[in-house]
């Protein structure tokens, strides 16, 4: 007879249900209080969300982990996951509506101040004459920039800065494509006294320039009338104009005589102001110009009376000019008039042949008045800076390298050029290391020890 088990041993369902059971106890049972269905479903709800706060703020600091929350609110980590930081979202150009393909808002087109993808062209807009804001008479419009016309004021801070750079290029070409931008309106016709009033004050050179300027400008941007209309008001301005410049009646007065040799006034210009001016200094000017003219007639050109600028003259003229100078200084001996002469060649970039030829002057010279007033012309630009240092040494070296030419026609060369060079090293002209570089003839013996005194004439 077979023992019954029953009693000692439970079965597996018996089993399981009392686990259940016991577990059930336990889960009611909190901190020592018993918690009924009701109470234990919120504790697993309050459990939930702050899995939920909890796998937020983690998602931020690591978001390749890939954390998310099981249907139980139990914490599942994973490695596939994508990366969801506020940064990349905010780098991110995908839709975040959840909605499309995934590709960039606008086909990529999108973004401030982007008219659309990069090369595209677009065409031209059809009219829809339907649209409540078209209007028929503005289909065929021509739009144009309307430049306003230059006021008294304007005109002058506009007009000066080009006059000033032409005085630099000196291309007429460029002046008249900058005056036709502009609308000078009745304005035109005082470029040509501003020009003239502006070279007044300028250069021999200059007034030149703005004589040629006068003369390329009639025509296609002037006309005879505003040339006429333009030196009529530089001769009431006369009284003014001789406050800056006290020759400014002679000066103008060559500017007419140039201007009607230029054909740009007429030749009754002048003898149309007989007997009826009054102000000196316009009668003045009418004068010097009725007198340039006669002379025109009798062969002079007017058309070269204000000169050349010196960058712009051939070397052999600007070497001519610089003998006349010294010549005329050995004669007059007016260094204050040699300094205003060399100052008005307008080539300080060639000062260097002018002390060239005057100490080839005083090489060639007979007396000590020469050697003298030239060693004082020097002394004196030197001191004024009309000479820079550079120029000066330029012009003893060029001296020293030529001497050996210059000895064969001057044989006492070599003697004059040291007591010149030591004169002018105690003069402050040039400095000890110029002086020491100054060549000397080397002496011959014409007695040769060896030979009993017997003087060998053929070495001489």
């Amino acid at each position: 007879m077979e023992p019954d088990l029953s009693d000692s041993f439970a079965s597996g369902d018996e089993d399981n249900g009392r686990l259940a059971v016991a577990s059930k106890n336990i889960n009611n049972e909190i901190n020592g209080n018993w918690l009924s269905s009701s109470s234990n479903s919120i504790h697993e709800a309050r459990l939930k969300a702050k899995a939920k706060r909890r796998l937020r703020k983690n998602s931020s600091r690591d978001s390749g982990r890939g954390d998310s929350l099981s249907d139980n609110g139990d914490v599942v980590r994973g490695t596939s996951a994508t990366p969801t930081s506020p940064k990349s979202k905010l780098l991110d150009r995908k839709s975040r509506l959840g909605k499309g393909r995934g590709l960039p808002k606008k086909g990529g087109a999108g973004g401030k101040g982007v008219w659309g993808r990069s090369g595209e062209v677009y065409e031209p807009e059809e009219v829809d004459e339907k649209d409540p804001n078209y209007d028929e008479a503005q289909e065929n419009c021509v739009y144009e920039t309307v430049v306003p016309p230059l006021d008294e004021r304007d005109f002058e801070k506009t007009v000066t800065p080009i006059v000033q750079e032409y005085f630099e290029h000196g291309d007429t070409n460029e002046v008249a494509e900058l005056l036709a931008e502009l609308n000078l309106g009745p304005m035109r016709g005082d470029v040509p006294s501003l020009a003239v009033s502006l070279a007044l004050e300028a250069k021999a050179s200059h007034r030149e320039l703005t004589s040629r300027l006068l003369a390329d400008l009639c025509g296609p941007v002037l006309s005879r009338n505003d040339m006429e209309n333009s030196f009529d008001k530089l001769l009431r301005e006369l009284p003014d104009l001789v406050l800056d410049t006290p020759g400014a009646p002679q000066l103008v007065g060559q500017f007419i005589a140039r201007a009607v040799s230029d054909q740009i006034l007429s030749k009754s210009y002048v003898e149309g102001y007989k007997g009826k001016v009054d102000c000196e200094y316009t009668r003045a000017a009418l004068d010097r110009a009725a007198v340039l003219l006669k002379m025109n007639m009798g062969g002079l050109r007017i058309d070269n009376q204000w000169g050349t600028g010196g960058g712009q003259r051939p070397v052999i003229q600007l070497i001519k000019e610089m003998n006349l100078l010294l010549k005329e200084y050995i004669l007059s001996g007016d260094s204050k008039e040699a300094e205003r002469c060399l100052r008005d060649l307008e080539v300080p970039h060639f000062h260097h042949e002018f002390v060239y030829e005057a100490i080839v002057m005083v090489l060639e010279s007979k007396g000590e008045k020469t050697f003298k007033m030239v060693m004082q012309l020097l002394k004196s630009l030197s001191v004024s800076s009309v000479i820079t240092v550079d120029q000066m040494r330029r012009g003893y070296e060029r001296v020293y390298m030529d001497i050996a030419e210059i000895n064969i026609d001057v044989p006492r060369a070599y003697f004059i050029l040291e007591q010149f060079v030591d004169k002018s090293l105690s003069m402050g002209i040039i400095d000890v290391k110029l002086r020491d570089v100054c060549p000397c003839r080397g002496r011959k013996r014409f007695v040769s020890e060896g030979d009993g005194g017997i003087v060998k004439l053929e070495s001489y």
